[in-house]
C-alpha cells in the first residue's frame, strides 16, 4: 500500500540538502545506497564493518554510489567519535576514520568515470566536497599538533596506521632567505566568527581553510616595516594511486599547503580545480589580537604602551607584481580605522588580484610635520628592503588613502614645499650666519620635501587640509592639555629653542604644537600647508561626510571638518556622503574606493605573473608553508 501526503518546499528542499554534517543524520542519497544492499543506518552503526565491506563489494551500486556513500559512513564515524573540544588532540581510531572518508571522496570526485564538470549541477557532489573537505580540516588540526614531536627535516611519518609524507607546498610560494619557521597555532577558519567585520570573504573549493600563526619577531625597533603573523593558508590531503583500485589501497597521504593569495587553483588528478580559500579570517584575528584601541589612546596621549615610531604593516605577504595601496588612518587612531576598507579591497577578486595593502600605524600626538618626515622615512625604508631596485610593479603607482589627519599626510606626501614652510618658524632677525644655517639644517628634515616618486593616485576622505574650527573648542583645548609630546620631538624642540634666541636671550622654552594644535584652522603650518602645490603626476580624489543638518554643501560638516576644509580644486572625483566624521566605513564610501581602484587598475593594467624574485626577509607565505624541506 502506498499512501501520498504534502509538505512544505522549503522542508522537502531541506531534507535533500541535509547531511551528517548539518544535520547528524545520513543524506538521502546514502539512505538510498544502503536500501539497495538491504542495509539501513542503524545496521551501520551496530555492525560497521560488515556495514562497510557490503556496500564496497555489492554490485548493486555505482561507483559513484558507492564512493561517495562510504565516505559519508566513514564521517559519520569519526564525527561520533570527535567528541573533543576544537583543538585538542584526537584518537587514532578518529584519525583513521577522517582518512578513510577523505579517501572516499577523494576517489569519488576524481577517479570515477565521469568529470566533476559533468556533475556540476548535482547536489550529490556539493555535499562529498563537503565531506572532504571536512574531513580535511580536522586531520589537518591532527597532524598540526605532531609537529613538536617530529625532527625539523622529517619526511614522513606514521600515524593511526597511516604514512604521513612532508606537505607539498607547490611552485607559487613566495621564496626567502630567511630560515622557514613552523608556525605556532593553526586555526580553522571554518570555526571563526567574527564580530566588526562586514563580511567573511571566502572563495568556495577543493580544500580546508586555516589561518597560521608565525612565532611572534624579536622586536627590531630598527626597521619600521612588520610582515604579517597571520596567514591565510589553504590545506588538502592528497591520496597516493594512479586508478580507483590504488587509491582505495592506498594507506598513504601527502598534505598540499598553498598560499590562497598566489593560488586560485591546484592541479589534482591530472585535473586543475578551483582551491578553497577565506581571505578575511588572517586578517580578523590580526585585528582581534592586536590591541590597538587601548594602544592608540596610549599613543595619543603619550604614555607608556604606546607606539613612538611609524610603522608600516603589510597586510599580505610582500608581492612584486602586485600595486600597492597605503591606508594612513587619522587622530588618536590605529589600522582599525580600516577594518572594513581593508577587508573590502582583500574580498574583492579583482582588486585582490592587482593590490597589496599597506597600513601605517603611526603616533598621533606628535606634529604632523614630525609624522610627516618619519612616515616618509619609514615608508622609503621599507621600499627600498622589498625593492632595491625600484622596478617591481609593487613600487609604482602606489595608492595613498588618508582619513582625517592621515589624509593630511597624504597629501603633504605628495606636495612640495620649497621655501614655503620656513614662515613657520619664529626667528631672530639678529641671528648670525653660522646659526641660521645650523636652524636650516636642523629643520629641514620637517619643514622642506618632495612628493613621493612612487604614487601617482591619492583619496582623501574627511581630510581637514584647511584646519577645522573643533580643534579650538573648550573639549579639544582640554583634551589638547593632556597630550604629552614624544621624548625625542621635547629634546629636538629644545635644541631648535636654544638656535632661535640671541646670545643674550634669557633661556625661554619654545612651544611646539601637538597634534590638535596642528589641526586648527589658525594653526601656522596647517595654514602655510594648505596651498602646497601637489605633484602633477597624481591624481586625486576626496571624498566627505555630510553630517549638519540640510543646506548649501560649502556650509556644511562632518561634524568636525568643514566642507569648504575638506574640499579640494582640482580632484579627478568628490563624493559627499551623508556621514559623520568615520566616512571612511560606511558602505557608500567603500564602494567609491573600490570605483577608484579599478580605475587605477584599468590606467596600469599589466599581465599579472608571480615571479620567484626572493624577499630578504621573513614572509607570511613561508610562515604558511613551514612544513616544507629546506633545500
Amino acid at each position: 500500500m502506498v499512501g501520498v501526503s504534502r509538505i512544505k518546499l522549503h522542508e522537502s528542499v531541506n531534507e535533500r540538502r541535509g547531511d551528517v554534517i548539518g544535520t547528524g543524520r545520513l543524506s538521502d542519497r546514502s539512505v538510498q545506497s544502503l536500501n539497495v544492499v538491504a542495509l539501513n543506518a542503524d545496521d551501520c552503526e551496530r555492525a560497521f564493518d560488515a556495514c562497510v565491506e557490503t556496500v564496497l563489494h555489492s554490485s548493486g551500486l555505482t561507483d559513484e554510489q558507492r564512493l561517495s556513500a562510504l565516505s559519508e559512513l566513514w564521517l559519520a564515524r569519526a564525527i561520533r567519535s570527535d567528541r573533543s573540544k576544537i583543538d585538542a588532540e584526537m584518537s587514532d581510531q578518529t584519525l583513521d576514520a577522517f582518512l578513510q572518508a577523505g579517501r572516499y571522496a577523494y576517489a569519488y570526485l576524481f577517479y570515477t568515470k565521469r568529470q566533476p564538470s559533468e556533475r556540476s549541477f548535482e547536489l550529490r557532489q556539493v555535499q562529498v566536497i563537503g565531506f572532504y573537505n571536512f574531513s580535511v580540516q580536522r586531520v589537518v588540526t591532527r597532524f598540526f599538533q605532531e609537529l613538536p614531536h617530529l625532527d625539523k627535516q622529517w619526511t614522513q611519518t606514521q600515524l593511526a596506521g597511516w604514512t604521513v609524507m612532508r606537505p607539498e607546498a607547490g611552485p607559487k610560494s613566495v621564496e626567502s632567505t630567511a630560515e622557514p619557521t613552523e608556525p605556532v597555532e593553526l586555526l580553522s577558519a571554518s570555526t571563526l566568527r567574527f564580530n566588526g567585520l562586514r563580511n567573511v570573504y571566502r572563495r568556495d573549493g577543493f580544500g580546508s581553510e586555516f589561518v597560521a600563526v608565525a612565532p611572534p619577531d624579536k622586536p627590531d625597533n630598527d626597521v619600521p616595516w612588520r610582515e604579517p603573523d597571520y596567514a591565510s593558508m589553504t590545506g588538502a590531503l592528497l591520496f597516493d594511486g594512479t586508478t580507483l583500485n590504488d587509491v582505495l589501497a592506498t594507506r598513504q597521504v601527502r598534505v598540499l599547503v598553498r598560499d590562497p593569495y598566489r593560488d586560485d587553483s591546484v592541479t589534482v588528478a591530472g585535473r586543475e580545480v578551483p582551491l578553497a580559500a577565506n581571505f578575511t579570517a588572517a586578517y580578523g584575528v590580526w585585528l582581534a589580537r592586536s590591541g590597538f584601541a587601548s594602544q592608540s589612546i596610549r599613543s595619543l596621549l603619550g604614555r607608556e604602551g604606546g607606539i613612538k615610531t611609524p610603522r608600516v604593516f603589510l597586510m599580505q605577504p610582500y608581492d612584486p607584481n602586485r600595486m600597492t595601496v597605503i591606508m594612513l588612518h587619522g587622530l588618536a587612531s590605529s589600522p582599525e580605522a580600516w577594518i572594513n576598507v581593508s577587508n573590502e579591497v582583500m574580498g574583492d577578486a579583482e582588486l585582490r588580484r592587482n593590490y597589496q595593502v599597506w597600513e601605517i600605524y603611526y603616533p598621533t600626538n606628535a606634529p604632523i610635520a614630525v609624522n610627516l618626515a618619519n612616515i616618509r622615512k619609514a615608508l622609503d625604508t621599507t621600499f627600498r628592503h622589498f625593492d632595491p631596485s625600484g622596478k617591481a610593479r609593487a613600487s609604482n603607482n602606489v595608492v595613498l588613502i588618508g582619513h582625517s589627519m592621515g589624509g593630511v599626510i597624504a597629501r603633504l606626501l605628495v606636495s612640495s614645499s620649497g621655501d614655503r614652510l620656513w614662515s613657520v618658524i619664529p626667528t631672530r632677525a639678529d641671528l648670525s650666519p653660522a646659526k641660521k644655517a645650523r636652524l636650516r639644517e636642523r629643520l629641514s628634515p620637517y619643514l622642506q620635501f618632495t612628493p613621493m616618486p612612487q604614487v601617482t593616485r591619492a583619496v582623501f576622505l574627511a581630510s581637514p587640509q584647511r584646519g577645522t574650527p573643533y580643534a579650538q573648542h573648550t573639549l579639544a583645548r582640554w583634551f589638547g592639555n593632556l597630550i604629552r609630546l614624544p621624548a625625542n620631538v621635547i629634546k629636538e624642540v629644545a635644541s631648535v629653542s636654544d638656535l632661535i634666541k640671541g646670545d643674550s636671550e634669557s633661556s625661554t622654552p619654545m612651544r611646539i604644537p601637538n597634534s590638535i594644535d596642528n589641526l586648527s584652522d589658525k594653526d601656522p603650518f596647517i595654514m602655510a600647508a594648505a596651498d602646497l602645490p601637489m605633484s602633477p603626476a597624481v591624481r586625486y580624489h576626496t571624498i566627505v561626510g555630510v553630517y549638519t543638518p540640510p543646506g548649501p554643501l560649502i556650509d556644511s560638516s562632518d561634524g568636525v571638518v568643514p566642507y569648504r576644509s575638506a574640499h579640494l580644486d582640482g580632484a579627478e572625483s568628490e563624493l559627499a556622503i551623508p556621514s559623520w566624521h568615520s566616512v571612511q566605513e560606511t558602505p557608500a564610501a567603500i564602494l567609491e574606493l573600490r570605483r577608484i581602484l579599478r580605475l587605477h587598475t584599468a590606467a596600469h593594467s599589466t599581465a599579472v605573473s608571480w615571479s620567484s624574485e626572493k624577499s630578504p626577509s621573513r614572509n607570511v607565505a613561508a610562515t604558511a608553508n613551514s612544513w616544507l624541506p629546506t633545500n
